[in-house]
């Protein structure tokens, strides 16, 4: 090997070495693993990118759509938007700019994959803390959110502050606030509901805008309740096909029965009869003494028992 007298020790020197038998198919093949590689390196640095973004919101663009899925366009890479992570009766169509959540990002061997929703319970409470600046700094916190996506929802806030009111807060002046949430939804109305640590003060509250007379929780499960109310808003209470009671039974955790408040009397009427019933059907139980009073006054007990003639020895049989 001939080198250059300009070289010295410890130079790096760099030529082209041709492999013994390295022909066509190995230089494909070389070529292949280097792409591979590359490829990956690529996926990685993608996959890295958007894995901060899991659980957050975004903005994307819709670029096109299949039979599963559409196709939201993030920049780097399409998020995948499912049937059952969509607003049913929304309409996407190619070029809109839509806000989705990001509530999973995998690096399979495909590269990377997100998938985005608009119908998850957490869409709703990151656009709460973009839009209103007292949930973003916890001044007013969200305790939990029930939701049937494009609909209705119900979220119960509660404030860290006694002074900061949290569902005047989060409605805004003139409902400016609430209403800019609204709009992203496309109509989706929103209910605000005041959490309270007093289980039947929440469970009252998340059943507005009816008004509870009473709740009554079960004895043998303490997640499970029966609500009172006026007999003209039992069906205010339940809602257009169970929504409100449904609804209100997601934020609250408990299992929640309406009744009417003279259904409600009936039933307790029904029962203080039957108790009345299984006193009376009760046997009084005999008395196995007799008692007899001595010239005295006093009483003593004696046993009962049935009377024999007793034999008389001496007499003849």
């Amino acid at each position: 090997l001939d080198l250059n007298k300009a070289y010295e020790v410890g130079d790096t020197i760099r030529f082209e070495v041709t492999p013994k038998d390295f022909g066509r198919i190995a230089a494909q093949t070389a070529k292949q693993v280097i792409m591979q590689r590359v490829r990956e390196e690529e996926h990685n640095i993608i996959y890295n990118q958007y894995i901060q973004y899991e659980n957050e919101i975004v903005t994307g663009e819709v670029e096109r759509r299949d039979n599963r899925y559409i196709y939201v366009n993030l920049g780097k890479v399409e998020a995948l938007l499912s049937r059952q992570d969509q607003i049913e009766g929304e309409e996407y169509n190619s070029h809109d700019r839509i806000k989705v959540y990001i509530y999973k990002v995998e690096n399979s061997s495909k590269g990377p994959q997100v998938f985005v929703s608009r119908s998850h319970p957490d869409l709703l409470k990151r656009l709460f803390e973009q839009e209103i600046p007292e949930i973003y700094d916890g001044t007013v916190e969200i305790v939990s959110i029930a939701r049937e996506a494009g609909d209705r929802a119900k979220v119960a806030v509660r404030s860290n502050n006694e002074n900061v009111d949290p569902v005047g807060t989060c409605v805004g002046p003139r409902g400016e606030r609430i209403q800019t949430i609204v709009n992203e939804l496309k109509g989706e109305n929103m209910d605000i509901v005041q959490w309270e640590e007093e289980p039947a003060d929440f469970i009252s509250n998340a059943l507005n805008p009816a008004d509870v007379l009473e709740v009554r929780f079960d004895p043998e499960n303490e997640h499970v309740c029966t609500v009172v109310v006026p007999n003209d808003q039992l069906s205010l209470a339940i809602g257009k096909r169970g929504q409100n009671v449904r609804l209100a039974a997601r934020l609250t955790g408990y299992k929640i029965d309406i009744k009417s408040e003279s259904d409600m009397q009936e039933l307790d009427e029904q029962k203080v009869s039957a108790e009345s019933a299984v006193q009376d059907d009760t046997p009084e139980q005999e008395s196995d003494t007799q008692t007899q009073v001595e010239d005295d006054g006093k009483e003593i007990s004696i046993e009962a028992s049935a009377e024999t003639n007793d034999a008389n020895p001496d007499s003849d049989n």
